[in-house]
């Protein structure tokens, strides 16, 4: 593990403290926003990843690093996928799909040492049976069972399945700055942060950055860049700005499969995580759901306020 940050970057930390989705009125003003901060990042880092789960947020910043990478003649860096074992199959499938279409270098980042035991989600394993590294990490978190039930929606499981997998694959790999999805508007637990993210304290996880280009888009935002951006530079022939209300609700010869959009989505799920702890919002597409009308994360178990500041301060996104 590096047990020291880099000395080679020139950031401004601070960037974008005390501001607000209001600061970037317009999707325009939005994606200039992520476009410099995706800049300045590919130009900055030596080793950086994005972070993909295959939901609309990291698919928004995939897309800016993408489309920034291409026109500063600079590889696309590598993608990096959390296998927490709990995915919709879906989920998976879309993944692995689009890594092919786009030509991604993909890294998937499982917990091994649980991986080994062959478990499924729902199934308790006896601490005797973890390596001497993950019941030391159970013991960071004051764990004190002798019996763990593996999911990935618990604080523990959340930990070990994601925040462990993760780390890993930085030190590994060697990342310094990691591309994530986060935004502002999505908990209070994130409305702090800034575009630049440190996260230097060793003794937590490797130092490395989390980088954010998209902290001042809002949900509406994120399906704006899908339907007038993302889709159509991917797909020929689909018209900028047609916004389907239906899956039947497609220029002709296109289907919902054929999509860079998640088929959850499509079916009313609104945020992604695992199959047991996501849930609908709604039977109609989470883009023409009314998006002030509920949360955005209303299925989500892990996701509770009173958690979020704990896993943050031990790796989480």
């Amino acid at each position: 593990m590096v047990l020291a940050f880099p000395d080679y970057l020139s950031l401004d930390y601070t960037d974008g403290r005390e501001q607000t989705a209001a600061d970037y009125p317009t999707l325009e003003d939005k994606l200039e926003k992520a476009a410099t901060v995706t800049a300045t990042a590919l130009e900055q880092y030596k080793r950086p990843a994005v972070m993909w789960t295959g939901g609309k947020d990291s698919t928004v910043v995939l897309y800016v690093v993408r489309e920034v990478a291409a026109d500063m003649g600079v590889p696309v860096p590598p993608v990096v996928f959390i296998d927490h074992f709990e995915h919709f199959d879906e989920t998976e499938a879309f993944v692995h799909e689009w890594t092919e279409k786009w030509n991604l270098d993909l890294v998937v980042a499982r917990n091994e040492d649980i991986a080994r035991l062959d478990a499924e989600p729902g199934d308790g394993l006896a601490l005797s049976d973890l390596s001497a590294e993950t019941r030391r990490e159970l013991d960071r978190l004051g764990y004190e069972g002798d019996t763990l039930v593996l999911d990935a929606d618990t604080f523990e499981g959340n930990h070990l399945l994601k925040t462990v997998a993760l780390n890993d694959v930085i030190s590994d790999h060697g990342f310094d700055g990691i591309f994530s999805g986060v935004r502002w508007d999505e908990q209070e637990a994130r409305a702090d942060e800034t575009f630049f993210s440190p996260r230097h304290e060793s003794e937590k996880y490797p130092p490395h950055d989390r980088v954010h280009p998209i902290l001042q888009f809002e949900e509406a935002d994120v399906w704006a860049a899908f339907w007038n951006y993302i889709v159509p530079d991917s797909i020929e022939g689909y018209p900028a700005g047609h916004v389907p209300e239906t899956s039947d609700d497609l220029p002709a010869g296109i289907a919902p499969s054929d999509l860079p959009v998640s088929p959850k989505y499509f079916e009313g799920y609104r945020s992604l995580g695992t199959e047991s702890g996501s849930a609908k919002t709604d039977d109609r597409p989470a883009w023409v759901q009314d998006l002030g009308a509920s949360k955005e994360r209303e299925g989500r178990a892990q996701d509770k306020e009173n958690l979020m500041e704990r896993l943050r301060d031990l790796g989480y996104m």
